[in-house]
């Protein structure tokens, strides 16, 4: 098909969708990221112990699944030489333009095209924009006073500084997310004096992720091992957990009392135990797994601190109760901008509408892809498309193959383009936010809700409600841009 489709983002949303147009005959394909070469979060954050908490065998695609995973959740390096051979071997890694920073896209009117820009200066037309820059691309820093006047040496976990050895030194980090819970066990060890700045404790499950002894790897090779694993992994594991965040009365308290023994029973320090505890409902923020976190901050050469960050000063971190804690390097653990997602980018739409006014009161799209006044406008992993207890992937794949077949369906009427009807997106999204109620996610304040504590990360349902929602798009939902002419026509 001659239809040009341009993408945003070379990590597994952007490869994805690559991969699905190009299976069903769209040729004409681009893929623009800023970055250095494929693989999005994975590429960026090489941090020690980067590995994902979501089984891999599920957290890959479907139609290009490995038997010869290393353990149950693999490492960063294994999962970016994962994307980069799917690439490869489907025929898309020549498609990605690296060192390609998008700066706008603009909705040309009259043409009945997409313009995107970039920062070098270089324009690319195409028909449709593919936005998959995900939720987890920007690193997020704190503006705590004096942060820039600190005299050491300061990176975020997403921009590791792999030249500055940490050996013997002191050094703080700040945060206590999914990032920290895995590199602070491997520096613990290496370090002089470790101090954590913690601001809530978290919810944990056990998670040792060996490597697979030879009689597994073994069984993984057997014709339908894989594919029943696959299954029990996502309807079975991973759902569970999204049913005890759904129901905090009923299925929550049956995996928090497991996390609670999992966690008393690593915690015998009673003094740490008192300052990592959580204070808020199983499942409201993002539940991690891990067997060496508690055990790591109950070193010698290890202190939790909980008295709040008040400054940063030449010679350390200042808190609260007055205490200046020296150290040398300061290492942010901070997280990202999940709620900005293509942000600062430009994106104006039909008749100039910019999306940064659109969702001034918060981001919201229909099934997460659409907003009106951008036609062939497609956001992969955006608004409410976040899991709590799935595979993103999953989520990935159904996005890439409704692009698809909305595209389709334009090729089918004639049409240049498929805008999402008003009503639509606004009924879509008033059934998503209504979806949470009751659930745990709106026990607390998280990373999932945006300053009016509107929750506009997570999809607030299963992967498999997500899959079917998205299975193909529902032409009555859109109107169809006609070619050559200047307003949208049913």
């Amino acid at each position: 098909m001659s239809r040009r489709v341009v993408i945003i983002g070379a990590g597994f949303g952007g490869i994805g969708a690559a991969i699905e147009l190009r299976a069903h005959g769209f040729t004409d394909v681009t893929i623009l990221d800023a970055a250095p070469g494929i693989g999005g979060t994975w590429l960026a954050n090489t941090y020690p112990g980067a590995a994902c908490d979501v089984p891999s065998h599920l957290y890959s695609y479907s139609f290009a699944q490995r038997r010869t995973w290393s353990r149950l959740c693999s490492p960063q390096s294994e999962i970016l030489e994962y994307l980069r051979a799917v690439a490869r071997e489907h025929g898309v890694d020549h498609l990605v333009r690296p060192d390609t920073k998008v700066t706008a896209t603009r909705w040309d009117d009259e043409a009945r095209l997409w313009r995107v820009e970039t920062e070098q200066g270089d324009e690319y037309t195409a028909d449709a924009v593919v936005i998959a820059t995900g939720q987890l691309a920007q690193p997020s820093i704190p503006a705590i006073p004096g942060k820039d006047d600190f005299a050491g040496r300061s990176f975020h976990s997403a921009e590791w500084d792999h030249e500055h050895d940490l050996t013997g030194r002191r050094v703080a980090v700040i945060g206590t997310g999914a990032s920290a819970v895995q590199f602070v066990p491997e520096i613990a060890p290496v370090v002089g004096k470790l101090s954590v700045f913690q601001r809530t404790g978290n919810w944990f499950l056990p998670r040792k992720n060996l490597r697979y002894p030879r009689s597994v790897r073994a069984l993984l090779k057997v014709p339908g091992v894989q594919k029943v694993r696959r299954w029990g992994l996502k309807r079975l594991y991973l759902e569970s957990l999204t049913l005890s965040i759904r129901h905090p009365r009923t299925a929550g308290p049956v995996l928090r009392l497991k996390s609670q023994i999992f966690m008393r029973h690593q915690l015998r320090d009673p003094e740490v135990r008192r300052k990592v505890w959580p204070d808020y409902t199983f499942g409201c923020k993002r539940v991690l797994f891990s067997s060496y976190w508690l055990p790591a901050l109950q070193r010698d050469n290890v202190e939790v601190v909980t008295d709040s960050v008040e400054r940063v000063e030449p010679e350390g971190v200042r808190t609260k109760d007055g205490r200046l804690h020296e150290v040398d390097t300061i290492i942010w653990g901070t997280g990202f901008r999940t709620t900005s997602f293509m942000f600062p980018m430009e994106v104006i739409g039909r008749e100039g509408r910019s999306l940064r006014d659109e969702w001034a009161s918060g981001p919201h799209a229909h099934l997460g892809m659409t907003v009106p006044g951008f036609p062939n406008l497609f956001v992969m992993y955006g608004p409410n498309t976040n899991t709590s207890g799935g595979s993103i992937i999953v989520y990935l794949e159904a996005q890439a193959r409704y692009v698809r077949t909305a595209l389709e369906e334009a090729d089918r009427r004639g049409a240049s383009a498929a805008e999402v009807r008003p009503e639509v997106e606004a009924a879509s999204d008033a059934e998503v936010q209504s979806a949470f109620e009751g659930t745990a996610w709106q026990a607390c304040d998280s990373w999932y809700r945006d300053e009016s504590g509107r929750i506009i990360t997570n999809w607030p349902g299963y992967m498999s409600q997500y899959e079917k929602a998205t299975e193909a798009i529902d032409p009555d939902e859109y109107v169809w841009l006609a070619p050559g002419e200047q307003k949208v026509s049913p």
